[in-house]
């Protein structure tokens, strides 16, 4: 799907800013600790910086076990103070902050993980004596309803629409004043839909690899169709493992108190998406959408970004492509059956 990749003229991306913090950041052997390690992007977060030479600790309520080489600390992030997260700062380079709410929690407890967790932690970074590098991850949703046709670039002024996207808004605010404000070093990446092995099945492409992996054992005389509200939008999806590639390269950036976009920078129809999530794995499932009500697509459903800041300051860019991730994801689901042939 073509899109049109045009930046905000105010973006400021390739000109000084004066929040810009130059320090030299080693290639590798850093302390790096991951809060939410045991989440989705976090344990790819862990993997990438593993991979990359750095010694890595992760903080979650419980430690998975298929993470090797990563030191575990385990603490309730939501219930924590600020001085519980000073003590788990000593001796950081780098905090990555991958925790956060978004499926099967209330507003409160919403709330709770993705506003006012990262307010305290800004506030820990800043009592920190040897002040770490803080990467906050944002969402897509802090923008809201994006211009249709036009790849959001950062300077566009967010208007979340959902509850999670005010969230996440706020503690993107909170971070941004720490740097402000107290001086912190770190930077906000704004990341698209995620997809790739191990997505949750709280998120649409993950609740169907569930339902693919249900079918593949159902009657045979066939799988229970998929019942889907209507598929409508065009949105952003950008691998989880590219994800994780974006944090690593933000921590090397000697760049500071700026949101960056990370996703493909390009739209998919999701239901061309859904329908070749099903293709791929081989299981002859039926997709029926509920009534649409006649109503005409609006701009809501159609949301990109630009990603010219993470090029020029990050020096990074998706790699995989949407049939890689969707392969990977249904490996991941259902390991015991065979996606399909490339071309099918």
């Amino acid at each position: 799907m073509s899109h049109t990749d045009t930046p905000s003229p105010t973006d400021t991306a390739s000109r000084p800013d004066p929040r810009r913090t130059v320090r030299p950041r080693t290639a590798a052997g850093r302390s790096v600790l991951v809060l939410g390690a045991s989440g989705y992007v976090g344990r790819h977060v862990c993997r990438a910086f593993t991979a990359a030479g750095d010694r890595v600790s992760g903080i979650a309520r419980s430690a998975p076990a298929d993470l090797a080489g990563v030191h575990w600390r385990p603490l309730d992030l939501v219930a924590a103070t600020t001085e519980d997260l000073v003590r788990c700062l000593a001796g950081a380079d780098v905090v990555v902050n991958a925790a956060g709410a978004v499926w099967g929690v209330t507003d409160e407890q919403m709330h709770r993980a993705n506003a006012e967790l990262p307010a305290r932690l800004a506030e820990a970074v800043a009592r920190t004596p040897r002040r770490p590098r803080l990467i906050h991850l944002g969402s897509v949703h802090e923008y809201g309803p994006g211009p249709y046709g036009i790849a959001v670039a950062e300077t566009f002024a967010p208007a979340p629409v959902t509850g999670y996207g005010r969230t996440k808004l706020a503690g993107t605010e909170a971070v941004l004043a720490g740097c402000r404000d107290r001086g912190l070093d770190a930077l906000v990446l704004r990341i698209t839909n995620v997809s790739g092995p191990g997505t949750p099945t709280g998120s649409l492409l993950g609740m169907i690899a569930a339902h693919l992996a249900r079918a593949a054992d159902a009657d045979p005389d066939g799988p229970p169709p998929l019942r889907l509200t209507p598929l409508t939008a065009e949105r952003d999806f950008v691998d989880v493992r590219d994800v994780a590639a974006a944090v690593v390269a933000a921590a090397r950036c000697p760049d500071s108190g700026l949101v960056i976009n990370v996703g493909r920078g390009e739209t998919v129809p999701v239901r061309a998406l859904v329908d070749r999530l099903i293709g791929l794995s081989g299981v002859p499932v039926e997709v029926v959408e509920a009534d649409r009500d006649g109503g005409r697509r609006g701009t809501a459903d159609w949301q990109t970004v630009d990603l010219a800041r993470a090029r020029a300051l990050l020096g990074w860019q998706p790699v995989r492509d949407h049939d890689s991730s969707l392969r990977d994801l249904l490996a991941a689901a259902l390991p015991h059956r065979r996606p399909a042939a490339a071309g099918r």
